[in-house]
């Protein structure tokens, strides 16, 4: 009787206030319990012994393509972790990108340090973890220690509180100003946001126009390549880039730029400005 209840419960959890998708939802179920009857009519003619245990329907698979190949973290992740393979750097950390992504892409051929402001219980090879709020002060063993540094699809976070940090309007440019600080001089940064019309889509992440990522990066870096994933998902790699496919967002409403940045060898006696506000 309990095994009963929990596949019913199980069963039931599948539907929603949809109608439309309801309907379908039953089509495919149909099919399922089909399915199962004829698995169960070839295990009584088995010899084998491996009985059934509890009901977990995945019912989309089936009519789904083989896997996604597509999207912002799919294209970031294997474009950056292919440039930093060819380029060899001495020294790798990575800032809060997706641990299952991009930083595993990396581990599989070198290692990797990385600084993230949750803590990670998992011990993985070629994974060195340190935690540490980049939105704080910098330790003093990571200021201009690596020649290469990345942060994915994570700066746009910052200061919303979404991942457990303060609460800061202008946490992206704290971010920012300690990527910076981290990065040896004539080092590469690899720095991904969402980009379309500037906005903040509380506490999920912030979108930047691409005009206002031009003037907030160029103070402190050299844009050496620039590409982007656009709204329907599709990589774009280094992408010609003039006025108006800037002010024109690249034609993205919801798009992810991936820069590639060069930090000047020289900096003394550079000053930063101060972003305009828009």
């Amino acid at each position: 009787m309990k095994k009963i209840l929990r596949d019913l419960y199980t069963i039931v959890k599948l539907f929603s206030l949809d109608p439309r998708r309801d309907i379908v939802l039953l089509q495919k179920l149909r099919q399922y319990f089909r399915d199962g009857q004829t698995l169960k009519r070839q295990q009584q003619q088995s010899e084998l012994v491996f009985p059934f245990g509890r009901l977990r329907p995945f019912l989309e698979e089936k009519y789904a393509e083989s896997g996604i190949a597509s999207g912002h973290y799919f294209h970031q992740d294997l474009l950056v972790a292919r440039k930093i393979f060819q380029r060899r750097p001495v020294r790798h950390i990575d800032v809060g990108s997706r641990i299952d992504g991009f930083v595993a892409h990396v581990a599989s051929f070198r290692r990797i340090d990385v600084l993230d402001v949750r803590p990670l219980n998992s011990l993985v090879p070629n994974v060195r973890f340190m935690q540490c709020d980049v939105m704080g002060a910098i330790p003093a063993p990571f200021l201009e220690c690596c020649d290469s540094l990345s942060c994915l699809h994570t700066l746009e976070h910052f200061g919303l509180g979404r991942y457990g940090d303060r609460i800061q309007f202008d946490g992206y440019l704290t971010g920012l100003d300690n990527l910076e600080k981290i990065l040896a001089p004539g080092g590469i940064l690899y720095l991904s946001v969402p980009i379309g019309p500037q906005r903040i889509e509380y506490n999920a992440q912030r979108v930047f126009s691409t005009s206002y990522l031009w003037q907030i990066l160029t103070g402190r870096f050299r844009i050496i390549g620039f590409s982007f994933v656009d709204d329907a998902g599709d990589l774009r790699e280094n992408v010609p880039v003039d006025e108006q496919a800037v002010a024109e967002n690249f034609h993205c409403r919801f798009g992810c730029g991936i820069f590639e940045l060069k930090k000047p060898p020289n900096r003394a006696g550079r000053k930063k400005t101060k972003p305009q506000k828009k």
